[in-house]
């Protein structure tokens, strides 16, 4: 079977003998042949030009022959594209080129044009899947509502989301003029992928966990439940909300074909409170690729018998790659997954 259909197989929670593989978004950041493109090229330069993207996508394909490729790029493409361009502190973190203060910045938002703008992802894709065929899946991706609204509302990184919660707090019509301007620019986005031949989009609500229980829906789950319902059927749609499984009926009411897990879940307790036509993708603690090949091996094996009979599983990382991953670690991690049966 080949890969490409192995994870839609998987997406579709149909019977497989062995779970698909592949590792979260920029998974060559790691690789000795990234770190000599980032020492000629800058993270905008990489994005925003097809032929070094499609360089980036491919490396850990060519390394590690996992059975999807997700597309290199960044969640802060469409602020910018929008109008509010970003950047990266000397000392970490995103910086924002200015951030949203008054109903005023957030009027000047805009996603006309988007699909030129954009373009470049557009190129990219359309090489990656000339590349890949008919072998292995392609996957697109972008941020959740909530946690662009994060950056745009901070200005940037942040410890405590204290202005996004205010204003989800403060002023809901303003907070939702906010997510509904980015929601509709992100389903256009998500379109431009799928016109370019991507199996899955993912949708990254890397802040999602910092929604206590009873406003999740509204600040996040719902945004993500537009987006769904705007393209489930056209493309599969994986939902990843770190740090939300408590949030269970939330997630499911999003209406995702797969629900991501990060490491601090059970994976198979997870896969059991979703319904049976929902699967799941996760969940090995990242920070464990920076170990040795005989842990990665057993704690993978560990996951994969927790998952034994249970159909929807594509296995992934519970979070996204260090640059610390050791190259042996994550040959163990492939080699493990595509033996097991």
């Amino acid at each position: 079977m080949k890969s490409r259909e192995r994870f839609l197989k998987a997406c579709d929670c149909e019977p497989l003998d062995r779970p698909p593989v592949w590792v979260m978004r920029q998974a060559g950041r790691h690789l000795p042949e990234y770190l000599a493109l980032k020492e000629k090229y800058t993270f905008h330069q990489m994005v925003q030009t097809p032929e070094l993207a499609f360089e980036v996508t491919m490396q850990p394909i060519r390394r590690y022959r996992m059975d999807a490729a997700i597309v290199f790029s960044d969640i802060l493409v469409i602020p910018e594209a929008m109008g509010q361009p970003y950047e990266f502190r000397d000392k970490g973190g995103i910086q924002m080129g200015y951030r949203l203060d008054t109903a005023e910045d957030i009027a000047k938002l805009s996603s006309d044009g988007i699909e030129e703008k954009l373009d470049y992802v557009a190129q990219t894709l359309k090489l990656m899947r000339a590349e890949l065929g008919d072998d292995h899946a392609l996957i697109g991706f972008g941020g959740s509502p909530w946690t662009l609204a994060t950056y745009m509302v901070e200005g940037g990184s942040s410890k405590d989301y204290h202005r996004a919660k205010r204003l989800f707090f403060n002023d809901r019509e303003l907070f939702d003029t906010l997510m509904e301007k980015i929601s509709d620019a992100l389903i256009r986005y998500f379109r431009i992928q799928i016109a370019q031949g991507v199996d899955a989009v993912q949708v990254f609500d890397s802040w999602g966990g910092v929604l206590g229980p009873e406003i999740f829906w509204e600040a996040s789950g719902k945004w993500i439940a537009k987006i769904v319902n705007a393209l489930k059927d056209e493309v599969r749609v994986i939902v990843f909300s770190k740090g939300s499984h408590a949030n269970v009926e939330a997630l499911v009411r999003t209406g995702a074909h797969l629900q991501g897990c990060d490491w601090t879940k059970n994976l198979a307790d997870f896969r059991r409170e979703l319904p049976a036509n929902m699967g799941v993708q996760g969940n090995l603690d990242p920070v464990i690729l920076e170990t040795k090949p005989e842990i990665v091996r057993a704690e993978a094996l560990r996951i994969l018998e927790q998952m034994r009979g249970l159909n929807g599983h594509v296995f992934n990382l519970g979070h996204g790659i260090a640059p610390a991953a050791k190259i042996e670690n994550m040959e163990t991690l492939i080699q493990t997954v595509q033996e097991f049966r």
